[in-house]
């Protein structure tokens, strides 16, 4: 399965990552309502940030694999394990969602299989579901949770966000990608013969005087300036357009009015029972 990430892997990349983590690991938490032992199987875990919080959650009885395909990604999950000390031990591999490095005896075994922000870079989501429910447990959880990036909001809208944006969108489709893919999980869930059982999402937003602003809008700026190359190849904006909107994005979060916001999908499956 190839895999288009608009984003790059760089340094910069991964910092804006952990700042993504920060705005959405409580409510992603909340959601999935750990209650401690469980067995947890994390694909695309990234830098495993939101792997060991689930760790945590999960307790010394339980156990998180964390599955990541890209090796820049495990070497900083692996720096960033060094300055956590104390964490639950949290397992990184290296993998393909599509080819888990999983052993026989780990198939079917997960009370809960996860993925945040993996599907949407796929070109075959369904079967990478299909592959999820697989390793879990009969009657085990699904977990996914993606971006729906139409429901981006700014207040008072900067100056040239909107085309922006549709081009970044755009570039997703260019790829073969879906930038709407977080409606459609109940659907991606139930074509992967998993039974969707509950659907939520996750908000965050912010204004001026929330302290939580400027790390709001350092991420978005890291979104496009990640994406510019893709956003530029779409034909429907220039570099001199999204380097003015990079501008006015950040003199925009120092306005008194500022208001941002967005949410994403978050939903559950249940793999059939063992009859």
């Amino acid at each position: 399965m190839s895999e288009g990430y608009v984003h790059g892997t760089s340094p910069e990349e991964q910092r804006r990552l952990g700042l993504m983590n920060d705005l959405v690991n409580e409510g992603s938490l909340r959601e999935l309502a750990l209650a401690g032992g469980e067995r947890i199987l994390e694909m695309g875990a990234g830098t495993g940030v939101f792997a060991r919080r689930m760790a945590r959650a999960a307790g010394r009885s339980g156990r998180v694999v964390g599955i990541e395909r890209s090796p820049a990604q495990l070497a900083a999950a692996e720096e960033l394990g060094r300055l956590a000390p104390g964490d639950v031990p949290v397992e990184l591999r290296l993998g393909d969602v599509l080819d888990p490095p999983l052993e026989p005896r780990e198939w079917g075994s997960f009370d809960v299989v996860h993925a945040r922000f993996l599907l949407e870079h796929l070109d075959d989501p369904v079967a990478a579901v299909r592959v999820m429910a697989r390793a879990a447990k009969p009657g085990g959880r699904l977990v996914l949770e993606d971006d729906d990036h139409d429901v981006m909001r700014l207040w008072p809208e900067p100056t040239g966000f909107d085309a922006v944006w549709s081009a970044y969108q755009e570039s997703y489709r260019s790829m073969g990608r879906d930038p709407l893919i977080g409606r459609k999980l109940p659907g991606i869930l139930h074509e992967a013969g998993v039974r969707p059982s509950r659907a939520s999402w996750i908000w965050f937003g912010a204004c001026a005087g929330d302290p939580r602003l400027p790390v709001a809008v350092d991420n978005l700026c890291g979104v496009i300036a990640g994406a510019q190359d893709a956003i530029l190849a779409t034909g429907r904006v220039d570099a001199a357009e999204v380097e003015a909107l990079l501008a006015d994005l950040r003199a925009w979060g120092g306005r008194p009015d500022a208001s941002f916001g967005y949410a994403f999908p978050w939903v559950e499956g249940r793999t059939p029972a063992r009859t």
